[in-house]
């Protein structure tokens, strides 16, 4: 019988919505990808506060859980700017030959669509994966090293404000 290829390990990466078109993370998941099974979930928590303002919306309060949104237009008009960020991301990441899988932090239950706070997500699915890393700008780094630090497989890691 034919020895069976080991299976690569599940690796999850969070990343920013500010970062994730930029040149220096797309090489960091070209490098994880050469080894592991990349799924990447995709934040927006910038851009869709920029689209709540072009559209006459208040941002919402964000809490624990991440930002809460007070209609179903404001819950479609967030999925729809993570929607983008993936769709922009796999276009990315397909031109470079990199191969992942790009999800957003959004649950469809029963069809009601609950956002999820990324990192909440990462804990979420923490169980299924190996590792866990969160590409975050380094400003951010502290704190989210103090809010994670029970969690020994998540990883983060900091990216200047601007791509150097």
């Amino acid at each position: 019988m034919p020895k069976q290829k080991k299976a690569r390990q599940p690796v999850l990466v969070k990343v920013s919505g500010d970062l994730c078109l930029r040149a220096d993370v797309i090489e960091y998941i070209r490098k994880l990808a050469a080894e592991y099974y990349v799924v990447i979930v995709v934040g927006g928590g910038t851009q869709i506060n920029r689209a709540f303002e072009e559209a006459g919306l208040k941002p919402g309060k964000h809490g624990p859980l991440g930002r809460e949104t007070n209609s179903f237009k404001e819950r479609q008009l967030a999925r729809d700017v993570l929607e983008c960020n993936q769709a922009e991301l796999q276009d990315l990441l397909a031109s470079h030959g990199i191969n992942a899988m790009v999800v957003i932090p959004v649950l469809d239950i029963g069809s009601v669509l609950c956002h999820v706070n990324g990192d909440i997500f990462v804990l979420t699915v923490y169980h299924g994966f190996d590792k866990i890393f969160i590409f975050t700008l380094e400003d951010r780094v502290k704190s989210k090293k103090k809010e994670l630090k029970d969690y020994p497989k998540i990883e983060i890691i900091g990216f200047p404000e601007k791509e150097e």
